[in-house]
């Protein structure tokens, strides 16, 4: 096995009983790279990272971490921090004696523990924090703790299972920012599990989507959202609107709509975003521009999901993203008519 990954793992399959919790899954994940697994609850994304902490033993397969095989190998004998959903922090024990957990079974002498849990809390934000303890903290000031904890003896690798879902949503945004600028600082190679698909847009390097214990895609947050591997990954990673369609003689037809499209003829779903639907005057000859009327605005701060109806799509409808400027300017609201354009280079058919 190659050292230029710091993970590798190969044909891991997990089953409880009759119940299948991983398919036969196979990844790399590169040093110093932020990795999300996202998915839907009981798609395998947390069994997966339990597998590779040893947590819990796969039924199959190999994990190879910097080319050494810790397949069987007990948790303390693989190289990782590791961060909880409930933070699980010890609540009889100050935050620097949490920090230090790692540190003093590794037998380490007590100035250079207090050197090392001091460094930590600053790095964390939690400067001068030592003596208290952990319910005296916040829900955000607890996980910056059971990061510090989880970074103390210097892991290789960092697991991080949904960290943040037990936040607050401004406290989630702000951490999950913190996070990703510390593991740029550390060079620290991580994998987060997550169900929250703007967290894994907004921090990783790369998102494995998991759908029923196997990976349905793994890719760039840009590829995942523009490119959707399958119907399942366009339709839980970010909105989108669905449209029937079917491909006939050349052309794909959805609604009165029609383009030229390769391929023999079928039926098909046509996959867009609300973005990839424009609102702004073009010329009529263009086969994707048609009228709608607005019937629903829903306001969301700076701009609004826009729900329309027409007649070129039928009894479907379609949510498009509009911006609060864009609607006042031009004086648009439920009832008033509205010309649109698909981006045919965006639509996605499956």
């Amino acid at each position: 096995m190659t050292t230029e990954l710091a993970l590798e793992l190969r044909g891991i399959h997990k089953a409880f009983g009759s119940f299948v919790a991983l398919r036969h899954v196979d990844l790399d994940v590169r040093k110093g790279e932020f990795m999300c697994f996202l998915g839907p609850s009981g798609c395998g994304k947390t069994t997966l990272l339990r597998a590779i902490a040893g947590l819990e033993a796969q039924s199959r397969g190999e994990i190879w971490q910097n080319g050494r095989d810790i397949s069987r190998l007990p948790p303390a004998q693989r190289d990782y921090g590791i961060v909880f959903q409930s933070y699980a922090l010890f609540p009889n024990l100050s935050v620097s004696d949490n920090v230090a957990y790692g540190l003093v079974n590794r037998r380490m002498a007590r100035a250079q523990i207090a050197q090392r849990v001091s460094e930590l809390l600053k790095l964390v934000g939690l400067p001068g924090s030592e003596k208290k303890y952990p319910a005296q903290l916040s829900g955000g000031q607890q996980q910056r703790i059971a990061l510090a904890r989880a970074l103390a003896t210097s892991p290789g690798l960092l697991l991080l299972d949904e960290p943040l879902s037990a936040l607050d949503a401004l406290e989630r945004v702000r951490l999950r920012q913190e996070i990703r600028a510390l593991q740029r600082k550390l060079g620290v190679t991580t994998i987060m599990v997550t169900h929250d698909q703007e967290e894994a847009l907004s921090v990783a390097d790369r998102i494995v989507v998991m759908n029923q214990g196997a990976i349905e895609q793994i890719g760039a947050p840009l590829e995942v959202y523009r490119e959707p591997a399958s119907p399942f990954v366009a339709d839980f990673v970010g909105k989108v609107n669905v449209l029937p369609g079917r491909v006939s003689q050349g052309r794909l037809h959805t609604g009165a709509l029609s383009w030229h499209s390769a391929g023999e003829d079928r039926e098909v779903r046509v996959y867009l975003r609300p973005e990839d639907v424009l609102a702004r005057p073009i010329a009529d000859a263009d086969p994707l521009v048609f009228d709608s009327v607005i019937e629903k605005i829903d306001f969301l701060g700076s701009y609004c999901h826009v729900q329309v109806a027409s007649e070129a799509l039928g009894p479907h409808r379609l949510t498009v993203y509009l911006s609060l400027n864009y609607l006042a300017e031009q004086s648009l609201s439920v009832g008033s008519s509205l010309r649109l354009r698909l981006l045919q280079e965006r639509l996605r058919v499956f």
